[in-house]
């Protein structure tokens, strides 16, 4: 089962030994971070509560260890904080700041909590708050690129603490003391190379040890790529390295040194395959991956992987999958040395490789979930054995993990800008592989944020149908969320679009939204105008079934406006187009409608039997609830006209049927905006 895209029988991690993962070090910072938790604040001394949490300050060079001291003291505190920890990462591995709007989405995701789809930052950043506001939390805020992303994620309350990382003061949240840390004590500092090489060279020379401590100025990445060229080379004094080092002078960082060391002693293979790592979406690195990247064997790449990982030149990161991270002080040292041993052509052809292998994973993961189907069936088997996963839950499993390197990957994609073909096809395999495992609606966040970057490709490349297309989507889910005004704007842009691609699909859809766009605002003339625009392109491709479906809502239209005349004269057409259709819930639906328009135009006894007329058809249809509903109605109506027996028979006939499940009232006409699903990109449709 190795072969596969998911081993199902487990992982063993390497390179993260116990041993290995123990702190180091930062005694007296440590000790002054915990004392700074309950240090009297600036709103204590004045005599108020504190509004909001403690933020405790990390600052310190990348590869200085900052991250670890915050995991450390994240760890010493986490059982006073019951609510548990929460983790983000702030900064891209290019450095690049990370949305707020995208860092709330995770933090929810993390408290199994939904984030409205589409929503701003200052709305999702008021829904993290709340929901941070009643729970003992510790947020551990990683690389962070400025003030305003800290600010803009702290809970309003100080039952929480906040531990910030960033590279230098946070200026403009008050109250924060930074803790600035430079390389480690001497003493650490040879411990961390002894993990790596053993006792006996540090002991048997113990001044070429801390000569070089000294020249790796005791940074903990630097220790580790040093630890780890020696474990390579167990024949190697550590004066020798320590000699290099001074030998090539001062020309960079201790680290970037050390790496280009390093670098150039890995065999050909290896090192290749580590200079492409700079191009792995969010630093997240699988054997899949690094595979694509290089153009070699997966298990190729993961012995190398592996490899690395001894090096100090990657991280494993605990997973149910074989999964790696580059450590963000390494990601620009990698990034310069592919440009300046690659060429720009080999750089963009191991990227098209890496998206190309990523929608096909994205394929095979949806097409398990359609093996009843015999075509699917036959897809999934035309596949490569290598990326096909044994079942629907190893296919989710793997979904899951990689899904932040799968956004990022959408994300990368498209920023590209040369890449559009295959930025296409990934997001298009991503929306359906989402939709298949988690559903529409459990993925509605990660798809809102796919359809704007389709329609960012759609209008860089002027491709008319695909942006109408993510324009429906990205309206359709606005108009879900009550940004209603929004979504109209969107629907009209996306009518353009269709009718510039000559897409008949997209403008009557375009149409019929705008229609239920102005219904759900009020503006019930606009309503019926657009639906019978609509409804008049539907008829002319003699499109039964959506007519009868728009007669109907053009009744519902004229409902609202008090006009029952238009109202009943469309809702009679509606069932005779079901009736045309053969489809008898839809006609049961609409007698049921026609009724209740009766009703409101005051003609009961017209009511009672198009009422009776519903009741058949709805058990003809079998739909129960319907012909209870129903059942409701007319004992209502028998009521009003005075025939109360007649009135209980009806009533205990609709309790019998659904019991404890009877509803408590006839349910009003769906008026909403729209009730479409979210449609795929046309990109491989």
């Amino acid at each position: 089962m190795t072969d596969q895209a998911v081993d199902t029988d487990g992982v063993q991690l390497s390179g993260r030994t116990p041993a290995e993962c123990h702190f180091l070090g930062r005694t007296r910072e440590l000790k002054e971070l915990r004392a700074d938790i309950e240090r009297a604040g600036l709103n204590t001394l004045a005599g108020r509560k504190a509004p909001r949490a403690r933020v405790l300050l990390i600052a310190g060079k990348p590869g200085s260890g900052r991250t670890a001291l915050a995991e450390e003291l994240v760890r010493e505190v986490a059982d006073r904080y019951d609510g548990g920890v929460l983790r983000a990462r702030l900064s891209e591995p290019d450095g690049t700041p990370v949305p707020v709007e995208r860092t709330a989405r995770e933090l929810l995701a993390a408290l199994d909590l939904p984030s409205p789809p589409g929503a701003a930052e200052d709305e999702l950043s008021e829904v993290l708050r709340a929901a941070l506001a009643d729970r003992r939390v510790v947020l551990l805020l990683d690389d962070a690129a400025g003030a305003e992303q800290v600010d803009a994620l702290l809970p309003d309350t100080p039952e929480c603490l906040v531990v910030a990382v960033a590279g230098g003061p946070l200026t403009g949240i008050s109250d924060v003391r930074p803790c600035t840390i430079g390389g480690l004590d001497t003493k650490s500092a040879l411990e961390l190379l002894t993990r790596h090489t053993g006792s006996v060279r540090i002991t048997v020379d113990p001044r070429a040890a801390e000569g070089l401590v000294e020249e790796c100025r005791a940074q903990p990445a630097a220790l580790r790529l040093a630890g780890g060229w020696l474990a390579a080379r167990p024949k190697v004094a550590v004066a020798d390295l320590a000699k290099q080092l001074h030998t090539d002078g001062t020309d960079g960082t201790p680290l970037s040194r050390l790496f280009r060391l390093v670098h150039a002693s890995l065999p050909a293979t290896a090192a290749r395959i580590l200079r492409l790592l700079s191009l792995a979406p969010a630093g997240l690195v699988d054997p899949h991956t690094a595979s694509a990247l290089a153009g070699c064997s997966i298990d190729g790449a993961r012995t190398v992987l592996d490899d690395l990982v001894a090096l100090g030149l990657l991280r494993a990161v605990e997973s149910p999958l074989p999964q790696y991270e580059v450590p963000g002080a390494l990601h620009p040292l990698l990034k310069a040395a592919g440009e300046a041993e690659d060429r720009p052509a080999e750089l963009q052809l191991a990227r098209a490789r890496m998206l190309e292998r990523t929608v096909r994973l994205l394929q095979s993961c949806r097409a398990i979930t359609e093996t009843d189907d015999p075509e699917g069936r036959e897809k999934l088997q035309a596949m490569p054995r290598a990326l096909r996963f044994p079942n629907p839950r190893a296919a989710a499993d793997w979904l899951t993990v990689r899904r932040p390197a799968l956004l990022a990957a959408a994300r990368l994609a498209v920023a590209d800008g040369e890449l559009d073909t295959l930025a296409r096809r990934l997001m298009s395999q991503l929306v359906r592989a989402m939709v298949a495992h988690y559903g529409t609606q459990a993925a509605a966040a990660d798809l809102y944020g796919i359809h704007r970057l389709v329609l960012d490709v759609a209008e860089r490349r002027n491709l008319p149908r695909e942006k109408a297309a993510a324009l429906l989507n990205l309206a359709d889910v606005d108009a879900q969320t009550g940004r209603t005004a929004e979504a109209l704007v969107r629907y009209r842009a996306a009518l353009d679009a269709g009718r510039e691609a000559n897409d008949p699909y997209a403008t009557g859809r375009a149409m019929e939204s705008v229609g239920g766009a102005h219904l759900e605002l009020g503006d019930f003339d606009r309503a019926a105008d657009w639906f019978g625009r609509a409804l008049a392109q539907r008829l002319a491709r003699d499109e039964r079934a959506d007519a009868a479906r728009l007669y109907g809502r053009i009744a519902t239209a004229h409902t609202y406006a008090s006009r029952y005349g238009e109202a009943l004269r469309n809702w009679r057409a509606a069932v005779a187009g079901h009736r045309k259709n053969g489809d008898v819930g839809s006609q049961a639906r609409a007698l049921s409608e026609l009724a209740r328009v009766q009703e409101y135009a005051g003609r009961p006894a017209e009511s009672l039997r198009t009422c009776q007329e519903a009741v058949e058809w709805a058990r003809r249809a079998e739909d129960v609830r319907l012909q209870a509903a129903l059942q409701l109605r007319l004992a209502d109506t028998l009521e009003h006209l005075g025939d109360p027996a007649a009135a209980r028979l009806h009533r205990g006939a609709a309790e019998r049927m659904l019991g404890d499940e009877l509803p408590e009232s006839d349910p009003e006409p769906e008026h909403g905006a729209n009730a479409c699903e979210i449609r795929s990109t046309p990109a491989e449709d």
